[in-house]
Protein backbone atom coordinates (compact mmCIF):
# COMPACT_ATOMS: atom_id res chain seq x y z
CA UNK A 1 0.00 0.00 0.00
CA UNK A 2 2.04 3.22 -1.28
CA UNK A 3 0.80 5.53 1.47
CA UNK A 4 0.25 2.81 4.40
CA UNK A 5 2.84 3.78 7.19
CA UNK A 6 2.94 0.67 9.99
CA UNK A 7 3.51 1.80 13.96
CA UNK A 8 3.60 -0.09 16.87
CA UNK A 9 2.09 1.60 20.42
CA UNK A 10 3.49 1.23 22.74
CA UNK A 11 -16.74 1.01 37.92
CA UNK A 12 -19.38 2.76 36.96
CA UNK A 13 -22.82 3.75 37.46
CA UNK A 14 -25.74 1.25 35.99
CA UNK A 15 -27.91 2.98 34.14
CA UNK A 16 -31.52 1.61 35.06
CA UNK A 17 -31.46 -0.24 31.67
CA UNK A 18 -29.10 -2.18 33.05
CA UNK A 19 -29.85 -2.39 36.44
CA UNK A 20 -33.47 -3.91 35.37
CA UNK A 21 -31.39 -6.57 33.51
CA UNK A 22 -29.22 -7.44 36.57
CA UNK A 23 -25.85 -6.68 34.65
CA UNK A 24 -22.99 -6.06 36.85
CA UNK A 25 -20.34 -2.90 35.99
CA UNK A 26 -17.72 -3.77 34.41
CA UNK A 27 -14.11 -3.17 34.82
CA UNK A 28 -11.97 -2.31 32.89
CA UNK A 29 -8.69 -4.62 32.50
CA UNK A 30 -6.11 -4.89 29.62
CA UNK A 31 -4.22 -7.68 28.17
CA UNK A 32 -1.13 -8.09 30.10
CA UNK A 33 2.30 -7.78 28.40
CA UNK A 34 3.18 -11.58 28.50
CA UNK A 35 0.09 -12.43 26.61
CA UNK A 36 0.38 -9.43 24.02
CA UNK A 37 4.70 -10.80 24.02
CA UNK A 38 2.89 -14.41 22.82
CA UNK A 39 0.52 -12.78 20.25
CA UNK A 40 3.89 -10.81 18.78
CA UNK A 41 5.68 -14.55 18.82
CA UNK A 42 2.85 -15.64 16.91
CA UNK A 43 3.40 -13.04 14.34
CA UNK A 44 6.80 -14.21 13.80
CA UNK A 45 6.13 -17.93 13.50
CA UNK A 46 3.54 -17.05 10.77
CA UNK A 47 5.98 -14.82 9.48
CA UNK A 48 8.77 -17.27 9.29
CA UNK A 49 6.02 -19.87 7.33
CA UNK A 50 4.94 -16.86 4.91
CA UNK A 51 8.96 -15.86 4.43
CA UNK A 52 9.26 -19.57 3.13
CA UNK A 53 6.98 -19.21 0.16
CA UNK A 54 8.76 -16.70 -1.83
CA UNK A 55 6.86 -14.27 -3.07
CA UNK A 56 5.15 -12.34 -0.29
CA UNK A 57 1.37 -13.54 0.10
CA UNK A 58 -1.54 -11.07 -0.12
CA UNK A 59 -4.21 -9.88 2.26
CA UNK A 60 -7.43 -7.69 1.83
CA UNK A 61 -9.25 -6.47 4.79
CA UNK A 62 -12.91 -4.91 3.88
CA UNK A 63 -14.25 -2.70 6.61
CA UNK A 64 -18.32 -2.17 7.13
CA UNK A 65 -19.38 0.55 9.10
CA UNK A 66 -17.96 2.86 11.98
CA UNK A 67 -15.04 4.67 12.56
CA UNK A 68 -14.27 2.86 15.14
CA UNK A 69 -14.04 -0.43 12.84
CA UNK A 70 -11.89 1.61 10.11
CA UNK A 71 -9.27 2.00 13.67
CA UNK A 72 -9.62 -1.77 14.48
CA UNK A 73 -8.97 -2.51 10.43
CA UNK A 74 -5.64 -1.05 10.69
CA UNK A 75 -4.91 -2.88 13.76
CA UNK A 76 -5.89 -6.10 11.88
CA UNK A 77 -3.96 -4.80 8.76
CA UNK A 78 -0.75 -4.11 10.98
CA UNK A 79 -0.95 -7.40 12.42
CA UNK A 80 -0.83 -8.83 8.79
CA UNK A 81 1.97 -6.68 7.87
CA UNK A 82 3.78 -8.04 10.56
CA UNK A 83 3.31 -11.24 9.45
CA UNK A 84 4.20 -11.03 6.20
CA UNK A 85 1.49 -10.02 4.30
CA UNK A 86 1.30 -7.38 1.65
CA UNK A 87 -1.98 -5.71 0.92
CA UNK A 88 -4.52 -6.01 -1.86
CA UNK A 89 -8.23 -5.00 -3.02
CA UNK A 90 -8.30 -8.19 -5.57
CA UNK A 91 -10.20 -10.57 -3.87
CA UNK A 92 -8.95 -13.06 -5.97
CA UNK A 93 -5.82 -12.85 -5.13
CA UNK A 94 -5.71 -12.60 -1.52
CA UNK A 95 -4.51 -15.41 0.17
CA UNK A 96 -6.36 -14.24 3.35
CA UNK A 97 -9.70 -12.29 3.53
CA UNK A 98 -10.89 -10.84 6.57
CA UNK A 99 -13.91 -8.90 6.32
CA UNK A 100 -14.78 -6.56 9.19
CA UNK A 101 -18.42 -6.26 9.71
CA UNK A 102 -21.36 -4.03 10.90
CA UNK A 103 -24.45 -4.45 13.05
CA UNK A 104 -25.69 -1.44 13.09
CA UNK A 105 -28.29 -2.04 9.84
CA UNK A 106 -29.70 -5.11 8.80
CA UNK A 107 -28.63 -3.65 4.84
CA UNK A 108 -24.87 -3.71 6.12
CA UNK A 109 -25.59 -7.31 7.37
CA UNK A 110 -27.19 -8.24 3.96
CA UNK A 111 -23.87 -6.91 1.92
CA UNK A 112 -21.83 -8.73 4.28
CA UNK A 113 -23.88 -12.16 3.52
CA UNK A 114 -23.99 -11.41 -0.45
CA UNK A 115 -20.43 -10.46 -0.66
CA UNK A 116 -19.33 -13.71 1.85
CA UNK A 117 -21.67 -15.60 -0.46
CA UNK A 118 -20.25 -15.06 -3.74
CA UNK A 119 -16.70 -15.87 -1.95
CA UNK A 120 -17.49 -19.28 -2.76
CA UNK A 121 -15.97 -18.72 -6.33
CA UNK A 122 -12.71 -17.42 -5.40
CA UNK A 123 -11.96 -20.21 -2.92
CA UNK A 124 -12.77 -22.86 -5.23
CA UNK A 125 -11.04 -20.90 -6.89
CA UNK A 126 -7.65 -20.81 -4.50
CA UNK A 127 -8.21 -23.65 -2.35
CA UNK A 128 -5.97 -22.55 0.27
CA UNK A 129 -7.47 -18.74 0.46
CA UNK A 130 -8.00 -18.37 4.36
CA UNK A 131 -11.88 -16.44 4.52
CA UNK A 132 -12.27 -14.89 8.17
CA UNK A 133 -15.47 -13.15 9.00
CA UNK A 134 -14.58 -10.54 12.53
CA UNK A 135 -16.53 -7.48 13.69
CA UNK A 136 -19.69 -6.14 15.78
CA UNK A 137 -21.89 -8.23 13.40
CA UNK A 138 -20.24 -11.69 14.50
CA UNK A 139 -21.87 -10.93 18.35
CA UNK A 140 -24.75 -10.90 16.88
CA UNK A 141 -26.89 -14.14 18.74
CA UNK A 142 -26.92 -16.97 16.24
CA UNK A 143 -24.75 -15.35 13.65
CA UNK A 144 -21.65 -17.38 14.50
CA UNK A 145 -24.36 -20.74 14.28
CA UNK A 146 -25.38 -19.36 10.73
CA UNK A 147 -21.67 -18.82 9.32
CA UNK A 148 -20.51 -22.61 10.22
CA UNK A 149 -23.67 -23.84 8.88
CA UNK A 150 -24.38 -22.16 5.52
CA UNK A 151 -20.66 -20.86 4.89
CA UNK A 152 -18.71 -23.50 4.78
CA UNK A 153 -15.90 -21.77 3.06
CA UNK A 154 -15.54 -19.32 6.31
CA UNK A 155 -12.51 -20.66 8.33
CA UNK A 156 -12.50 -17.68 10.97
CA UNK A 157 -15.38 -16.09 13.02
CA UNK A 158 -13.65 -13.92 15.73
CA UNK A 159 -15.75 -11.02 17.69
CA UNK A 160 -14.26 -7.30 18.43
CA UNK A 161 -13.19 -8.80 21.99
CA UNK A 162 -10.74 -11.20 20.79
CA UNK A 163 -9.14 -9.22 17.99
CA UNK A 164 -5.89 -8.84 19.36
CA UNK A 165 -6.02 -13.02 19.49
CA UNK A 166 -5.85 -12.37 15.41
CA UNK A 167 -1.78 -13.87 15.24
CA UNK A 168 -2.70 -17.03 17.47
CA UNK A 169 -5.85 -17.94 15.24
CA UNK A 170 -4.19 -17.03 11.82
CA UNK A 171 -1.03 -19.16 12.50
CA UNK A 172 -3.35 -21.93 13.51
CA UNK A 173 -5.03 -22.07 10.27
CA UNK A 174 -1.98 -21.42 8.86
CA UNK A 175 -0.60 -24.63 10.58
CA UNK A 176 -3.44 -27.14 8.85
CA UNK A 177 -5.80 -26.18 12.19
CA UNK A 178 -9.66 -26.75 12.33
CA UNK A 179 -12.23 -23.88 11.38
CA UNK A 180 -12.22 -21.40 14.55
CA UNK A 181 -15.02 -19.61 16.27
CA UNK A 182 -13.96 -17.02 18.73
CA UNK A 183 -17.57 -15.42 20.11
CA UNK A 184 -18.00 -16.31 23.16
CA UNK A 185 -19.65 -13.30 25.46
CA UNK A 186 -17.21 -11.19 26.78
CA UNK A 187 -17.07 -6.81 28.28
CA UNK A 188 -13.81 -7.26 26.53
CA UNK A 189 -10.10 -6.14 27.39
CA UNK A 190 -7.84 -2.79 25.90
CA UNK A 191 -4.97 -4.47 24.15
CA UNK A 192 -2.19 -1.45 23.96
CA UNK A 193 1.14 -1.88 21.50
CA UNK A 194 -1.17 -3.43 18.54
CA UNK A 195 0.45 -3.19 14.77
CA UNK A 196 -1.31 -0.53 12.82
CA UNK A 197 -1.09 -0.67 9.17
CA UNK A 198 -2.33 3.34 8.44
CA UNK A 199 -4.22 4.02 5.19
CA UNK A 200 -3.27 8.08 4.95
CA UNK A 201 -0.50 10.02 5.97
CA UNK A 202 -2.88 12.76 6.88
CA UNK A 203 -5.73 11.60 8.92
CA UNK A 204 -5.72 9.00 12.28
CA UNK A 205 -8.18 7.81 14.34
CA UNK A 206 -7.23 7.77 17.59
CA UNK A 207 -10.17 5.60 19.92
CA UNK A 208 -10.11 6.33 23.46
CA UNK A 209 -12.16 4.05 24.76
CA UNK A 210 -14.18 1.00 23.23
CA UNK A 211 -18.06 -0.40 24.40
CA UNK A 212 -21.14 1.46 25.35
CA UNK A 213 -23.02 1.54 28.58
CA UNK A 214 -26.37 3.95 27.13
CA UNK A 215 -28.29 0.43 25.81
CA UNK A 216 -30.38 3.07 23.73
CA UNK A 217 -33.62 0.83 22.54
CA UNK A 218 -32.93 0.55 19.20
CA UNK A 219 -29.29 0.22 19.42
CA UNK A 220 -27.13 -3.74 19.39
CA UNK A 221 -23.90 -1.97 20.06
CA UNK A 222 -23.86 -2.19 23.58
CA UNK A 223 -24.36 -6.00 23.27
CA UNK A 224 -21.81 -6.85 20.81
CA UNK A 225 -18.85 -4.62 21.82
CA UNK A 226 -19.45 -5.08 25.24
CA UNK A 227 -19.21 -2.58 28.22
CA UNK A 228 -17.88 0.74 28.13
CA UNK A 229 -13.63 0.83 28.95
CA UNK A 230 -11.25 3.53 28.33
CA UNK A 231 -7.64 3.53 27.67
CA UNK A 232 -5.33 5.01 29.97
CA UNK A 233 -4.60 8.97 29.86
CA UNK A 234 -0.67 7.83 28.96
CA UNK A 235 -1.37 5.31 26.36
CA UNK A 236 -3.88 7.90 24.57
CA UNK A 237 -1.08 10.81 24.88
CA UNK A 238 1.40 8.40 23.85
CA UNK A 239 -0.07 7.57 20.54
CA UNK A 240 -1.01 11.15 20.57
CA UNK A 241 2.65 12.19 20.57
CA UNK A 242 3.53 9.41 17.94
CA UNK A 243 1.09 10.45 15.42
CA UNK A 244 1.88 14.56 15.65
CA UNK A 245 5.85 13.45 15.56
CA UNK A 246 4.71 11.45 12.17
CA UNK A 247 3.29 14.17 10.40
CA UNK A 248 0.04 12.96 10.98
CA UNK A 249 -2.48 16.00 11.16
CA UNK A 250 -6.25 15.31 11.33
CA UNK A 251 -6.51 13.25 14.51
CA UNK A 252 -9.91 11.83 15.81
CA UNK A 253 -10.29 10.43 19.16
CA UNK A 254 -12.98 7.86 19.15
CA UNK A 255 -15.41 6.32 21.16
CA UNK A 256 -19.20 5.16 21.24
CA UNK A 257 -19.96 7.77 23.63
CA UNK A 258 -16.92 10.18 24.08
CA UNK A 259 -17.97 11.98 26.65
CA UNK A 260 -18.07 9.00 29.34
CA UNK A 261 -14.67 8.40 28.67
CA UNK A 262 -12.69 8.32 32.06
CA UNK A 263 -15.44 6.83 33.83
CA UNK A 264 -14.25 3.32 34.77
CA UNK A 265 -10.52 4.31 35.80
CA UNK A 266 -9.12 4.96 38.85
CA UNK A 267 -8.39 9.24 39.41
CA UNK A 268 -9.93 12.28 38.16
CA UNK A 269 -10.05 12.24 34.05
CA UNK A 270 -12.76 12.72 31.91
CA UNK A 271 -13.13 13.60 28.50
CA UNK A 272 -12.95 17.38 28.30
CA UNK A 273 -9.28 16.98 30.49
CA UNK A 274 -8.18 14.48 28.09
CA UNK A 275 -9.24 17.23 25.16
CA UNK A 276 -6.88 19.61 27.08
CA UNK A 277 -4.67 17.01 27.33
CA UNK A 278 -3.90 16.14 23.65
CA UNK A 279 -4.14 19.74 22.97
CA UNK A 280 -1.09 20.11 24.77
CA UNK A 281 0.73 17.40 22.46
CA UNK A 282 3.12 19.52 20.35
CA UNK A 283 2.91 20.05 16.89
CA UNK A 284 0.56 21.68 14.65
CA UNK A 285 -2.39 19.50 13.71
CA UNK A 286 -6.50 19.56 13.94
CA UNK A 287 -8.23 17.33 16.99
CA UNK A 288 -11.53 16.41 16.36
CA UNK A 289 -13.68 13.45 18.34
CA UNK A 290 -16.74 11.13 17.96
CA UNK A 291 -19.47 10.72 19.04
CA UNK A 292 -20.89 12.77 21.97
CA UNK A 293 -24.18 11.86 23.52
CA UNK A 294 -26.17 14.47 24.97
CA UNK A 295 -27.15 13.17 28.01
CA UNK A 296 -23.28 13.71 28.97
CA UNK A 297 -22.61 16.70 26.89
CA UNK A 298 -22.68 20.28 28.28
CA UNK A 299 -20.73 23.42 29.40
CA UNK A 300 -17.24 21.28 30.44
CA UNK A 301 -16.67 19.73 27.01
CA UNK A 302 -17.57 22.83 25.68
CA UNK A 303 -15.42 25.29 27.14
CA UNK A 304 -12.64 23.05 26.92
CA UNK A 305 -13.46 22.88 22.69
CA UNK A 306 -13.63 26.91 22.94
CA UNK A 307 -10.13 27.15 24.78
CA UNK A 308 -7.98 24.14 22.81
CA UNK A 309 -6.80 25.94 19.89
CA UNK A 310 -5.90 22.55 17.81
CA UNK A 311 -9.98 21.41 18.61
CA UNK A 312 -12.30 21.24 15.52
CA UNK A 313 -14.99 23.81 15.91
CA UNK A 314 -17.10 20.45 15.01
CA UNK A 315 -19.75 19.41 17.21
CA UNK A 316 -21.53 15.72 15.93
CA UNK A 317 -24.25 16.21 18.42
CA UNK A 318 -26.96 12.93 17.63
CA UNK A 319 -30.66 13.88 18.71
CA UNK A 320 -32.12 11.22 16.66
CA UNK A 321 -35.98 12.60 17.21
CA UNK A 322 -37.33 15.63 18.17
CA UNK A 323 -39.87 14.38 20.29
CA UNK A 324 -39.59 14.14 23.88
CA UNK A 325 -41.84 11.26 24.10
CA UNK A 326 -39.84 9.22 21.68
CA UNK A 327 -36.74 10.05 22.68
CA UNK A 328 -38.36 8.82 25.92
CA UNK A 329 -39.19 5.42 24.08
CA UNK A 330 -35.30 5.24 22.43
CA UNK A 331 -34.20 5.39 26.57
CA UNK A 332 -31.94 8.28 25.10
CA UNK A 333 -32.85 10.00 28.49
CA UNK A 334 -32.57 13.83 27.38
CA UNK A 335 -35.89 15.37 26.03
CA UNK A 336 -36.09 17.66 23.21
CA UNK A 337 -35.85 20.74 25.54
CA UNK A 338 -32.57 19.44 26.79
CA UNK A 339 -30.86 18.94 23.42
CA UNK A 340 -32.20 22.52 22.55
CA UNK A 341 -30.76 23.95 25.34
CA UNK A 342 -27.47 22.22 24.51
CA UNK A 343 -27.15 24.10 21.31
CA UNK A 344 -27.82 26.94 22.72
CA UNK A 345 -25.09 26.69 25.01
CA UNK A 346 -22.20 25.06 22.26
CA UNK A 347 -23.26 27.92 20.20
CA UNK A 348 -22.61 30.31 22.72
CA UNK A 349 -18.97 29.16 23.92
CA UNK A 350 -18.29 29.16 20.31
CA UNK A 351 -19.63 31.39 17.60
CA UNK A 352 -18.66 29.87 14.84
CA UNK A 353 -19.40 26.10 15.33
CA UNK A 354 -20.19 23.76 12.83
CA UNK A 355 -23.17 21.54 14.07
CA UNK A 356 -23.96 17.83 12.70
CA UNK A 357 -25.95 15.34 13.91
CA UNK A 358 -28.09 11.60 13.15
CA UNK A 359 -31.64 11.31 13.33
CA UNK A 360 -33.74 8.32 12.99
CA UNK A 361 -37.13 8.46 10.80
CA UNK A 362 -39.71 6.34 11.50
CA UNK A 363 -39.10 4.54 15.26
CA UNK A 364 -41.82 2.28 15.94
CA UNK A 365 -44.96 3.90 16.87
CA UNK A 366 -43.92 7.55 15.86
CA UNK A 367 -46.97 9.38 14.36
CA UNK A 368 -46.64 12.11 11.93
CA UNK A 369 -47.33 14.63 14.32
CA UNK A 370 -44.17 13.56 16.01
CA UNK A 371 -42.35 13.11 13.11
CA UNK A 372 -42.96 16.65 12.58
CA UNK A 373 -41.80 17.74 16.35
CA UNK A 374 -38.45 16.57 14.32
CA UNK A 375 -38.55 18.60 11.26
CA UNK A 376 -39.45 21.61 13.59
CA UNK A 377 -35.85 20.72 15.41
CA UNK A 378 -34.17 20.37 12.27
CA UNK A 379 -35.48 24.10 11.41
CA UNK A 380 -35.41 25.81 14.54
CA UNK A 381 -31.63 24.29 15.03
CA UNK A 382 -30.08 24.59 11.57
CA UNK A 383 -27.76 21.97 11.53
CA UNK A 384 -25.07 21.83 8.81
CA UNK A 385 -25.64 18.55 7.57
CA UNK A 386 -27.56 15.35 9.18
CA UNK A 387 -26.81 11.67 9.22
CA UNK A 388 -30.45 10.65 8.17
CA UNK A 389 -31.54 6.93 8.76
CA UNK A 390 -34.64 4.82 8.30
CA UNK A 391 -35.39 2.75 11.59
CA UNK A 392 -33.86 -0.72 10.81
CA UNK A 393 -34.81 -3.62 14.14
CA UNK A 394 -32.06 -4.86 15.51
CA UNK A 395 -33.14 -8.83 16.98
CA UNK A 396 -32.59 -8.34 20.79
CA UNK A 397 -32.78 -5.02 21.22
CA UNK A 398 -36.19 -3.40 23.29
CA UNK A 399 -37.42 -1.67 20.07
CA UNK A 400 -37.30 -4.76 17.78
CA UNK A 401 -40.60 -6.46 19.65
CA UNK A 402 -42.37 -2.74 19.99
CA UNK A 403 -45.66 -2.36 18.06
CA UNK A 404 -44.75 -0.19 14.42
CA UNK A 405 -48.35 0.66 12.86
CA UNK A 406 -46.58 2.45 9.83
CA UNK A 407 -45.56 1.22 6.27
CA UNK A 408 -42.26 0.77 4.69
CA UNK A 409 -43.78 3.80 2.17
CA UNK A 410 -44.96 5.86 4.63
CA UNK A 411 -41.81 5.86 6.50
CA UNK A 412 -39.82 6.65 3.25
CA UNK A 413 -42.17 9.82 2.68
CA UNK A 414 -40.98 11.01 5.81
CA UNK A 415 -37.69 10.07 4.99
CA UNK A 416 -37.74 12.28 1.81
CA UNK A 417 -39.09 15.12 3.49
CA UNK A 418 -36.15 15.36 6.23
CA UNK A 419 -33.64 15.12 3.39
CA UNK A 420 -35.20 17.93 1.22
CA UNK A 421 -35.43 19.95 4.04
CA UNK A 422 -31.91 19.47 5.69
CA UNK A 423 -30.63 19.76 1.82
CA UNK A 424 -32.17 22.85 1.37
CA UNK A 425 -30.13 24.15 4.86
CA UNK A 426 -26.97 22.81 4.29
CA UNK A 427 -27.37 24.54 0.92
CA UNK A 428 -27.96 28.02 2.56
CA UNK A 429 -25.42 27.34 4.82
CA UNK A 430 -22.81 26.97 2.85
CA UNK A 431 -23.99 29.96 0.20
CA UNK A 432 -23.07 32.00 3.40
CA UNK A 433 -19.30 31.01 2.94
CA UNK A 434 -18.82 32.25 -0.38
CA UNK A 435 -16.40 35.34 0.14
CA UNK A 436 -14.79 34.31 3.29
CA UNK A 437 -11.49 33.07 3.75
CA UNK A 438 -10.91 29.86 5.74
CA UNK A 439 -7.32 27.65 7.09
CA UNK A 440 -7.97 24.65 5.66
CA UNK A 441 -5.81 20.95 5.84
CA UNK A 442 -5.61 19.86 2.11
CA UNK A 443 -6.17 15.97 3.02
CA UNK A 444 -6.65 14.04 -0.71
CA UNK A 445 -7.06 14.68 -4.42
CA UNK A 446 -10.34 13.68 -6.56
CA UNK A 447 -10.37 14.14 -10.11
CA UNK A 448 -9.26 17.28 -10.87
CA UNK A 449 -9.49 19.12 -7.21
CA UNK A 450 -7.62 18.72 -4.30
CA UNK A 451 -9.78 17.99 -1.19
CA UNK A 452 -9.46 19.89 1.90
CA UNK A 453 -11.47 20.34 4.91
CA UNK A 454 -12.02 23.13 7.37
CA UNK A 455 -12.01 23.69 10.45
CA UNK A 456 -15.51 22.55 10.84
CA UNK A 457 -15.25 19.74 8.79
CA UNK A 458 -16.51 21.14 5.28
CA UNK A 459 -15.26 19.84 2.43
CA UNK A 460 -13.58 22.50 0.06
CA UNK A 461 -12.61 21.48 -3.24
CA UNK A 462 -9.81 23.27 -5.21
CA UNK A 463 -7.10 23.72 -7.52
CA UNK A 464 -3.59 23.06 -6.87
CA UNK A 465 -0.49 21.01 -7.14
CA UNK A 466 -1.11 17.59 -5.39
CA UNK A 467 1.92 18.12 -2.60
CA UNK A 468 -0.04 20.49 -1.23
CA UNK A 469 -1.84 17.10 0.40
CA UNK A 470 -0.81 17.36 3.99
CA UNK A 471 -0.62 20.73 4.49
CA UNK A 472 -2.35 23.86 5.66
CA UNK A 473 -3.46 26.63 3.18
CA UNK A 474 -5.40 29.88 3.61
CA UNK A 475 -8.00 29.60 0.98
CA UNK A 476 -10.81 31.71 -0.34
CA UNK A 477 -14.52 30.27 -0.87
CA UNK A 478 -15.78 30.89 -4.69
CA UNK A 479 -18.79 28.94 -4.67
CA UNK A 480 -20.83 25.81 -3.01
CA UNK A 481 -23.37 23.54 -3.31
CA UNK A 482 -25.52 21.20 -0.87
CA UNK A 483 -22.57 18.68 -0.15
CA UNK A 484 -19.68 21.04 -0.65
CA UNK A 485 -17.71 24.35 -0.90
CA UNK A 486 -15.61 25.40 -3.84
CA UNK A 487 -12.49 28.00 -3.19
CA UNK A 488 -9.25 29.46 -4.38
CA UNK A 489 -5.35 29.41 -2.55
CA UNK A 490 -4.57 32.59 -0.91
Amino acid sequence: MKNARLGFFGKTALPAWEEENGREANVTANVSEADLARQRDFMEQAAEINAGRGAAPLAFVDTYGCQQNEADSEKLRGMLKVMGYEMTRDEAAADVIVINTCAVREHAEQRVLGNVGHLTHTKKAKPDQIICLCGCMMQEAGMAERIRDSYRHVSLVFGPHVLWRFPEYLLSLLQGGKRIFATQASDGVIAEGLPELRDSRVKAWLPVMYGCNNFCSYCIVPYVRGRERSRRPEDVLAQAGMLAGAGYKDITLLGQNVNSYGRDLEGKVDFASLLEQVNAVPGDFVIRFMTSHPKDAGERLFQAMASCEKCARHLHLPFQSGSSRVLSAMNRRYTREDYLRLVEQARRAMPDLVLTSDVIVGFPGETEEEFQETLSLVEQVRFDALFTFIFSPRRGTPAAAMPDPFTREEKQRRFDALVELQNRISEEKHRAYVGSCHRVLVDGTEGEYLTSRTSGGRLVRLKGDPALVGSFRRVRITGSNTWALYGELI
